[in-house]
């Protein structure tokens, strides 16, 4: 009987341990959601790719200047989402034009690096003159 009454006890006490924690981060939080919307300025400290979870998400189609920080895949916004406009295959050179299964995205333009002398094998790997692309691979003759 006794065991049971210290196991009651202990659990009561980690739910009130963890009830003033989860209280500390909603203060927290809510005096940061505070001063982010307060300022503009603000918003260059803040970052979606920050390793802390966040309850509420900040899209760039509500805030565009989150595509331009540090770590974000791309300066564009497309769909609620950054990208990059050169390189992503979905988004290629403007928002939702796709390549095909078989092409990259180089330079905002669609292409196959697998017979393109421009982008052989890869962006911007040119064959020099004279020289086929043939399967991702310059050849000479």
């Amino acid at each position: 009987m006794k065991l049971i009454n210290m196991f009651l006890i202990v659990t009561v006490i980690f739910a009130d341990v963890a009830i003033c924690a989860l209280q500390n981060e909603l203060e927290n939080y809510s005096t940061n959601r505070d001063k982010l919307e307060s300022s503009s300025d603000q918003m260059q400290h803040f970052s979606v790719f920050s390793p802390r979870k966040h309850t509420r998400r900040l899209t760039c189609n509500r805030f565009p200047r989150i595509c331009r920080a540090k770590g974000s895949p791309g300066p564009s916004c497309c769909k609620k989402k950054c990208v990059n406009l050169l390189r992503d295959r979905h988004n290629c050179g403007k928002c939702g034009k796709k390549c095909k299964y078989s092409q990259i995205c180089c330079n905002g333009k669609c292409v196959n690096p697998s017979f393109n002398k421009r982008h052989c094998g890869g962006c911007n790997n040119r064959c020099s003159s004279g020289g086929l692309c043939a399967f991702g691979l310059c050849s000479y003759s």
